[in-house]
């Protein structure tokens, strides 16, 4: 029993002796890190502090542990001086918790509103003129049929343009203490209240209306140009989170088709007045012969001289009302919102001129592909808006019902706003795109054959769900965009505005050559000023204009978007790599001031 217990005494120690060298082995992955390797260290200490041989034993390993750190710190001295200035449990905790910045928290719904309400005035005069202002310079300015296209065309030309000369000043614009979109905001304005007034004012001279028109039209949409880039290029300021973003745009849109709905009804409501068919009379005028060698008598609906000064004088109305929105809407959002700087964004001492970030934004493909897509699709919506009320009133017989069936379009828009932010959610924003936007072709035609009034506002309720979504979607899906050029260009920052700039100047250049054409159409067809029926050629161009023409561009539209590369998995895996630039850059910002 003796010999068997100094046996199993001598196992024991022999095993004993074998022990330390696999602790070494297995610790030296700590090594690397000598705040684990020290909480480990201390660790084991704790654990074996029993027997005396277990002490030697935990002496021995730490007295190992020590020479082989020791060792390690010729080789790695800049970790090791590093590490020693922490506490093992800061270190750790430093790993673990990401320090927090103003930017990456998520934005409250006061912020998210105030944002939204920015976007208001710009959709409320947008609705009124895309409704109201084509029928508004023929029936009532009672400028030609040409010059009123002129006027639409060239001026929306003009706003197209001025958008990348916009950007690019921006682009050089310089942060101030209220940021650097901010500041263009607010200076414009005042100016872009009092040109928008006078855009619905009737001069008292004849010859030079054209002239007139035309002037402040261009300096409108110069002026709103230099409000609408800069805010549509704050989304990629308000927080790095896609999500935040996606629900900031997803209360922009929301009060953006409210504020659609607003200008709708303010404009409608006020004027509406000025279109019944009250105002004509008939106008007897005599030939001086007929076939038959007798007098001729000529009978025609014409507006009254009453319609007219009545007519100035409730546009003119709502022209005061809309710009008082403005002015209110602008304050609430400089009040509400703070715009904030990417503060890890990688940074380079280089400036990269803005020939060359506009190249470089241009040959990305995925900007392309949505800028051409939404191009077509927006012609689509413009061209539906802004011959509806001339199609409500000569082609379908419902004067008396269209500023209702606006309405109910833009209601069923602004409601279906949260479903088509939850749909792209749950199924991707491609899939949304599709799903909205197709929704609205079945029932233009509807409208087109049967002209009545039920179906009438059945279509309207379900081509609001197709306004909805081609509001929303473009906007939602440009700031992914931008988000992988940021990743394929690291170090190419501050070309927001370009991005924004022009993808609004093609869809302003498309709309305006859509606009223009339609309207010259018209006087092809033989539209007659200031009569309040119009010939069957008049018509059917304006059947043409809401039916087949917006079915086409929405079909190509929707083919060109089948090549849109970034699709859900591929947008998440771009947020995975941004938010790891983002704390390699937060990570060296960190050791520089240590």
């Amino acid at each position: 029993m003796a010999a068997e217990s100094v046996r199993v005494v001598r196992e024991e120690e022999e095993e004993g002796a074998v022990q330390p060298p696999e602790l070494p082995a297995r610790s030296q992955s700590h090594v690397q890190f000598p705040p684990r390797l020290l909480s480990h260290t201390r660790s084991l200490s704790h654990t074996h502090f029993g027997a005396p041989s277990q002490k030697k034993r935990t002496c021995r390993l730490t007295h190992s542990l020590s020479a082989m750190a020791r060792r390690d710190n010729g080789a790695q001295g800049g970790l090791a001086a590093a590490a020693k200035m922490l506490k093992p449990t800061e270190t750790l905790l430093a790993a673990k918790v990401p320090q927090q910045t103003d930017l990456s928290q998520k934005l409250s719904v006061c912020n998210k509103l105030c944002f939204a309400i920015g976007g208001v005035p710009k959709e409320v005069a947008a609705s009124a003129t895309a409704f109201f202002l084509q029928i508004y310079l023929l029936d009532v300015a009672q400028i030609s049929a040409f010059q009123a296209s002129m006027v639409l065309f060239i001026g929306k030309a003009w706003g197209a343009v001025v958008d990348p000369v916009v950007g690019f000043f921006i682009n050089k614009t310089k942060w101030t203490r209220i940021g650097r979109l901010m500041p263009w905001m607010l200076g414009s304005t005042p100016f872009l209240v009092v040109s928008y007034f006078y855009l619905w004012y009737v001069p008292h001279f004849v010859t030079g209306r054209f002239v007139w028109y035309l002037g402040f039209y261009c300096l409108y949409q110069t002026l709103i140009t230099c409000y609408h880039v800069p805010y549509s290029a704050l989304t990629m300021f308000l927080s790095t989170d896609q999500r935040e973003r996606d629900s900031a745009t997803a209360y922009r849109m929301t009060l953006e088709v409210l504020g659609t709905l607003a200008g709708a009804a303010i404009q409608g409501q006020i004027v509406a007045s000025a279109h019944r068919l009250k105002h004509c009379q008939h106008n007897t005028t005599m030939n001086a012969f007929n076939s038959s060698g007798g007098a001729e008598v000529v009978r025609s609906l014409v507006r009254s001289e009453e319609y007219l000064s009545h007519a100035k004088e409730v546009y003119m109305i709502a022209a005061g009302v809309i710009g008082g929105i403005f002015l209110v809407c602008t304050v609430v959002m400089f009040l509400g919102v703070k715009e904030k700087d990417d503060p890890y964004a990688p940074k380079t001492d280089k400036q990269i001129p803005f020939h060359r970030g506009f190249i470089m934004v241009m040959r990305h493909g995925p900007y392309l592909i949505l800028t051409a897509a939404f191009l077509f699709i927006l012609v689509a919506i413009q061209l539906v808006q802004n011959n509806f009320v001339l199609f409500c009133t000569y082609a379908a017989n419902l004067r008396e019902h269209f500023q209702n069936i606006v309405l109910t379009i833009l209601v069923s828009a602004v409601v279906s706003i949260p479903l088509w932010q939850w749909f792209l959610q749950k199924f991707g924003k491609k899939t949304a795109a599709f799903c909205g936007i197709t929704w609205i072709m079945p029932f233009t035609m509807m409208l087109v054959f049967i002209p009545n009034v039920v179906v009438a506002y059945v279509v309207a309720v379900s081509s609001g769900l197709s306004v909805a979504a081609s509001l929303l979607l473009p906007w939602s899906m440009l700031p992914d965009v931008v988000d992988d050029f940021r990743l394929a260009n690291p170090y190419c920052k501050g070309h927001e505005a370009i991005f924004y700039s022009f993808y609004v100047f093609f869809t302003k250049f498309a709309a305006a050559v859509s606009l223009g054409v339609s309207t010259l159409c018209l006087q092809f067809a033989g539209y007659d000023n200031g009569a309040c029926k119009q010939p069957a050629a008049v018509v059917y161009t304006l059947k043409l204009l809401i039916g087949a023409a917006p079915v086409a561009f929405i079909i190509t539209g929707l083919m060109i978007l089948l090549l849109y590369p970034i699709t859900e998995k591929v947008r998440l895996r771009n947020k995975l790599q941004l938010d790891e630039l983002r704390k390699q850059s937060r990570t060296s910002d960190d050791l520089g001031v240590m």
